[in-house]
C-alpha cells in the first residue's frame, strides 16, 4: 500500500477483528483514536464463553499479478501469447522475424520509439552473438521493458515537504476516472493512518463535486468545495487554506477533465497550480495524471502535454482490465521518464492498486500455467 511513501508514511496497526474494523468506517476520524484501535490479542477467559464463533475467512481475492496475468497474459491478443506465436518453429533470427516482431510491438501500445529500441537492443546482442535462439528473444524484452519501468520510478518522499500537508494535484482529461481515481487514493491514505481532505477543483461539472462528496461520505473524510460554476481558483485557494489550518496530512486537489490541446483550458489550469503554491510554496507536491490506459497511443500524446503544461510527476493508469495490450505502460515510463503510481484493474475500492514495475512485466510475459505471486493492495 502507498508503496511510493514507503520511507515516510509508516502504516498504523490494522484492526485484528471484523467488529473493530466496522467501528472504524462509520465512526468519524476526530473521535476514533487510531492509537488504541487495536483488539487484544489475547481476551479475559471468563468472556470466552460469550464471544461468537468466528465466522469462515471471505475468499481471498486474486493478488494484482494474478488479476493481471488473466487479462494480459491469458489473453490471445496478449503479448506473450503474440510472440509464442511469431516465435513457433522459427530456428534462427534473420531480418523477417526482426519485421514481424516490430509490427508486434508498434499494435500492442509500445509505439515507434520505444519498439524501434527494443530492437536495437535485440540486434546489438544478435551481432555480438549473445543471442542466436528465438525463443529467447522473449527474455531480452522482458529484461528491457522492465529496465524501462524502474528507470522512470522516483519515490515520492524525495518531495514530502519537512512539514504541513502533503498536497497532490489530479489533472487529466474527461472520462479517464480522474474522481473514482481520487477517492480510492484518499481511501489509501485513510487505511494508512493520515487524514485527508479532498478539494473539488471541478466546478463547471456539479456531477463531480457531487461524486467527491460521495467518495469523502464512504471513507469518512471531509470534502471542500464550492457553489457549481464557481471560480475553481477561488475555491481551491480556500481550500488549501482550511486544509493548512486544520493540519491535514494530504490535500487531494480535483481539476476540471479537459481537453490537452486546448491551449486556454491548460493555462488555466496552470494559475491553478500557481493559486496552489500561493498557500505552501512548495506544493503541489506531485501533480498526477490520470489516464484511460484503454485510449493507446492518444495516452502519450495527453501525458507529453500535460507535462509540458504542469510538470507532471506521476501517473495513474485506470481501465487496465479493459486492455488486453499493457504495453502503453512502458511506452509512457520510456518516452516521458514519468512513473507509474497506481494502475486501475477493476471497479472496487482496493481494485487501484500500487504500481509495481516486477508484478507487471511478470504478468504482461506469463503464461496461465506459470503460477502466480502476492501483492499487497
Amino acid at each position: 500500500m502507498l508503496g511510493w511513501f514507503k520511507k515516510k508514511l509508516t502504516r498504523k496497526e490494522e484492526p485484528e477483528s471484523a467488529e473493530a474494523v466496522a467501528i472504524a468506517l462509520v465512526t468519524e476520524p476526530e473521535v476514533v483514536d487510531k492509537t488504541t484501535s487495536t483488539v487484544p490479542s489475547a481476551l479475559p477467559e471468563k468472556l470466552a464463553p460469550v464471544l461468537p464463533e468466528p465466522a469462515e475467512a471471505a475468499p481471498r481475492k486474486p493478488s494484482m499479478f494474478k488479476r493481471l496475468q488473466d487479462r494480459l497474459g491469458k489473453s490471445r491478443n496478449g503479448l506473450v501469447h503474440r510472440l509464442d506465436r511469431l516465435l513457433l518453429g522459427r530456428k534462427k533470427i534473420d531480418q523477417e522475424l526482426f519485421d514481424e516482431l516490430e509490427e508486434l510491438l508498434i499494435t500492442a501500445d509500445l509505439g515507434v520509439s520505444t519498439a524501434m529500441h527494443l530492437l536495437d537492443t535485440a540486434k546489438e546482442q544478435v551481432q555480438r552473438k549473445q543471442l542466436s535462439d528465438p525463443q529467447a528473444l522473449k527474455q531480452v524484452l522482458h529484461d528491457q521493458i522492465l529496465a524501462f519501468l524502474r528507470d522512470s520510478d522516483r519515490p515520492a518522499e524525495l518531495v514530502l515537504p519537512e512539514s504541513g500537508p502533503f498536497v497532490i494535484m489530479v489533472v487529466g482529461v474527461n472520462g479517464v476516472g480522474k474522481t473514482t481515481s481520487i477517492g480510492k487514493i484518499a481511501a489509501k491514505f485513510v487505511k494508512s493512518g493520515q487524514s485527508v481532505l479532498l478539494i473539488a477543483g471541478d466546478t463547471f461539472r456539479a456531477a463531480a463535486i457531487d461524486q467527491l462528496k460521495i467518495w469523502g461520505e464512504r471513507i469518512s473524510v471531509e470534502v471542500h468545495c464550492g457553489p457549481p460554476k464557481s471560480d475553481p481558483s477561488s475555491v481551491i485557494f480556500d481550500g488549501m487554506v482550511r486544509g493548512i489550518a486544520k493540519k491535514y496530512d494530504v490535500i487531494i486537489i480535483d481539476t476540471a477533465g479537459r481537453l490537452h490541446t486546448s491551449v486556454n483550458l491548460m493555462e488555466e489550469l496552470k494559475k491553478i497550480k500557481r493559486v496552489i503554491g500561493k498557500n505552501l510554496a512548495t506544493a503541489p507536491h506531485e501533480v498526477m495524471l490520470v489516464l484511460d490506459a484503454t485510449t493507446g497511443q492518444n495516452a502519450v500524446s495527453q501525458a507529453r502535454l500535460f507535462h509540458e503544461a504542469v510538470g507532471v510527476s506521476g501517473l495513474t493508469l485506470t481501465k487496465l482490465d479493459g486492455t488486453a495490450k499493457g504495453g502503453i505502460v512502458a511506452n509512457i515510463c520510456h518516452e516521458l521518464k514519468i512513473p507509474v503510481r497506481f494502475i486501475g484493474i477493476g471497479e472496487q475500492v482496493d481494485d487501484l492498486r500500487d504500481f509495481d514495475p516486477d508484478e507487471f512485466v511478470n504478468a504482461l510475459f506469463s503464461r496461465e500455467e506459470q503460477g502466480s505471486s502476492e501483492l499487497e493492495p
